[in-house]
């Protein structure tokens, strides 16, 4: 068994041609492009018992050689994936089923009968590897750089392959980000972490794909930075899963959520405070700003625009056409694996990023809430928007935090103030708004848990 870090970027074939040439890669290429025809025959029950257990098992053809590899449950997180492997040659392409022992087997496929385990999709495809090797400060870096071009076929379906994969052989994972970043300056390459196998089971069928990840595991014991850390990698790797699978089939609700991802993620940084000196977090606001100044005003639009619903999978595809996304992706990987928002940041800053979760964020929303005159709005509905940013900062926490907060009727407060966050972003010369605007935050204001967060 060996841990395989690899990272995934989806790409196009001109974009492949032009990575065997990238200044770059040709600088670092110690061994030249290796090609070869792989084909591949993934295995799962009828039940697909292994799907459901993030298990692959396939047996794949590489020239005269028969390899069956089995693939369990990893840790993926916004498109570094780290998956525990087992490989085996085969004398001839055939499933052994006998070395699916209890070293490598799951446990909970212990009471699986291995017999009923049968070919369901193939995956062919033709790689260009080579090994890619610098040094990065006194240690050594070799990453095996694979341009795969094929399809994935299942059930009559198929789709087409074509990917980077960058898989870590020597160094630290911080290096396979940076070197990802350095090529995705130049071209259009998507971070995504669905796999060959994950992509023959959405053929078979669509909603196989999970595009969100776990929630986050919050405790009012852990510090601060740690929180922040868990919630950010589930929120950018959420943001990925979500972008891949709008553009698989264009569903609006999917856009939604990438955006809110989004718009959480902004909301969370700016929430830290001294934690996360601004200076630490500059450029990753910046970018995040501009995906969010051109895709909110889409969105809203798109909630009583049919046509504006119509064009977004063409607008998202030239997103992805360009290198804004890949690089804001990769940028953001490598900030929160580097805990980036840690550099030069003064005492205080390293007390509060210290601070136990569950003493810091009553506090934190309670500064926020006594910082939104609520009274003023509904006098002045039509300045509500001013207040955005400071309601999607509480928003975030009470979306993603709450299960730490000693405070009554919490669920009722993140829901009524999710509507005013909606009236907000709604145009105020629409009829009603600003009416309802004014009753909204006097709901908002008249809450048990907002008085007292108001204390």
């Amino acid at each position: 068994m060996h841990k395989e870090t690899e990272i995934k970027l989806r790409a196009s074939r001109e974009t492949l041609a032009a990575l065997r040439e990238h200044p770059l890669l040709k600088k670092r290429n110690k061994s030249g492009w290796e090609r070869s025809e792989l084909l591949n025959q993934y295995y799962d029950t009828p039940n697909r018992d292994l799907a459901q257990a993030r298990v692959a098992l396939r047996v794949r053809r590489d020239g005269d050689l028969f390899i069956q590899t089995l693939k369990s449950r990893g840790r993926s997180v916004a498109g570094l994936s780290e998956r525990n492997e087992w490989e085996w040659n085969l004398p001839k392409a055939r499933l052994d089923i006998k070395l699916l022992g209890d070293d490598c087997w799951p446990e909970s496929l212990a009471d699986l009968d291995k017999k009923t385990l049968k070919p369901l999709f193939t995956t062919d495809f033709v790689r260009e590897r080579a090994e890619i090797a610098w040094g990065r400060g006194k240690a050594k870096v070799v990453v095996e750089a694979a341009l795969d071009l094929g399809q994935v076929l299942a059930d009559g379906k198929q789709e087409e392959i074509c990917e980077l994969e960058l898989e870590l052989r020597q160094g630290e994972p911080e290096a396979l980000l940076e070197l990802a970043a350095e090529l995705a300056a130049s071209l259009p390459l998507m971070p995504c972490d669905i796999s060959k196998a994950e992509r023959g089971y959405r053929l078979f069928d669509p909603d196989s794909y999970a595009v969100s990840l776990p929630a986050a595991e919050l405790n009012g014991l852990m510090a601060l930075d740690d929180a922040f850390a868990a919630l950010a990698w589930q929120l950018l790797g959420s943001s990925q899963r979500l972008a891949e699978q709008y553009r698989f089939n264009g569903h609006w609700k999917l856009l939604e959520d990438w955006l809110r991802q989004l718009v959480d993620l902004r909301a969370l940084l700016s929430s830290l405070g001294q934690a996360a000196p601004r200076s630490s977090s500059h450029a990753l606001r910046e970018s995040l700003d501009a995906l969010l100044a051109d895709w909110r005003p889409r969105l809203l639009a798109g909630h009583d625009d049919e046509s504006v619903r119509q064009a977004a999978p063409g607008l998202f595809a030239e997103e992805l056409a360009g290198t804004r996304w890949g690089v804001f992706s990769l940028n953001a990987s490598n900030w929160l694996l580097g805990r980036q928002w840690t550099a030069g940041r003064n005492e205080r800053g390293t007390r509060q990023g210290a601070a136990p979760l569950g003493k810091w964020l009553p506090r934190q929303l309670g500064d926020e809430a006594k910082a939104l005159p609520l009274a003023r709005y509904e006098l002045q509905p039509e300045d509500l928007a001013e207040q955005l940013p400071r309601l999607e900062r509480l928003l975030v926490w009470l979306r993603l935090g709450r299960g730490v907060l000693e405070l009554a009727e919490t669920d009722r407060l993140f829901g009524e103030l999710s509507k005013l966050v909606d009236l907000a972003n709604r145009p105020r010369d629409e009829d009603g708004v600003l009416d309802e605007r004014e009753q909204q935050a006097r709901t908002v204001g008249t809450l048990r848990a907002w008085k007292t967060l108001n204390r």
